[in-house]
């Protein structure tokens, strides 16, 4: 586990930088927070870091988005909307959990039962106006 604490939204690619360096090969995600505790902002520095020059935005009624990067596709997720895991099925998660690509995912826990056994967590706690701490855990 790592954990890393910001108190300004200035600090995020920096953070995006350590999260890549703590994982290592693994480039299956999870984003843990509440509402507004800025999972979103963190994915665009993320794929920032990793070369996205697409627009990022939430895929939350798309359910997932793709962006293109110098690592290949990038897989966005949000399952906030998600009414059962049938419409997990239906847009074919298996190819895009399993394909190898970095897959970022928003509200796991609504597809919880169908995530790969190794993953990266990452918890943002909003600690202030602008401060997050941001803990990674392996799976």
């Amino acid at each position: 586990m790592k954990s890393i604490s910001i108190n300004s939204t200035s600090e995020l690619v920096q953070v995006a930088e350590e999260l890549l360096a703590f994982a290592g090969e693994q480039k299956f995600f999870i984003f843990d927070g509440d509402m507004g505790a800025g999972k979103t902002t963190f994915i665009k520095s993320l794929c920032e870091t990793l070369g996205v020059e697409d627009v990022v935005s939430s895929p939350t009624f798309s359910i997932v988005n793709e962006y293109e990067s110098g690592h290949g596709p990038i897989y966005h997720f949000d399952f906030y909307r998600l009414k059962s895991l049938r419409e997990a099925y239906d847009i074919g998660y298996e190819e895009y959990f399993y394909s190898g690509n970095y897959c970022l995912i928003e509200w796991p826990s609504k597809v919880k039962e169908l995530m790969p056994d190794e993953y990266i967590k990452v918890k943002i706690t909003v600690t202030g106006n602008e401060q997050r701490l941001f803990d990674f855990i392996k799976y």
